[in-house]
């Protein structure tokens, strides 16, 4: 698979620094004075320090019964890393948007999906299928 490169902002380099780094677990690339860069699961996510862009409240649609942030990204992780990272988050005492639960469950799609929020309010999905021929099912 290509790696794919997506750019948000941010409101303190820091406090992203420390939620990719140390929460999330990912690892730090490169950075400036005014971005830094991570290995988002193999991709390349760059946050860019830019505190007026966060002025009021985001969108959200309603998935399943619960109110999903319209602007997010996040990862499909493999079944057990899901978990993993689901455990890593509630160790952290995460407040999440949407709590861990199975989505679809018993129809075409079914996932493991869980959101949270960064530091800066950026949304954040986690999912996961038991069967990875889902991810783009009709």
């Amino acid at each position: 698979m290509t790696p794919f490169h997506l750019a948000y902002p941010v409101k303190d380099k820091e406090q992203t620094r420390t939620f990719y780094r140390d929460v999330i677990g990912c690892t730090q690339g490169r950075e400036a004075d005014t971005w830094i860069d991570f290995d988002f699961f193999g991709h390349q996510v760059s946050f860019h320090v830019k505190p007026e862009a966060f002025n009021g409240s985001e969108p959200t649609n309603v998935v399943d019964g619960k109110d999903v942030p319209v602007r997010h990204f996040g990862a499909i992780l493999p079944w057990g890393d899901w978990h993993k990272l689901e455990a890593r988050l509630k160790d952290a005492n995460t407040d999440f948007v949407i709590e861990p639960y199975i989505r679809f469950a018993g129809e075409t799609g079914e996932q493991a999906t869980m959101f949270l929020l960064d530091p800066s309010g950026n949304a954040l999905e986690f999912k996961s299928f038991k069967d990875d021929t889902q991810i783009f099912a009709p």
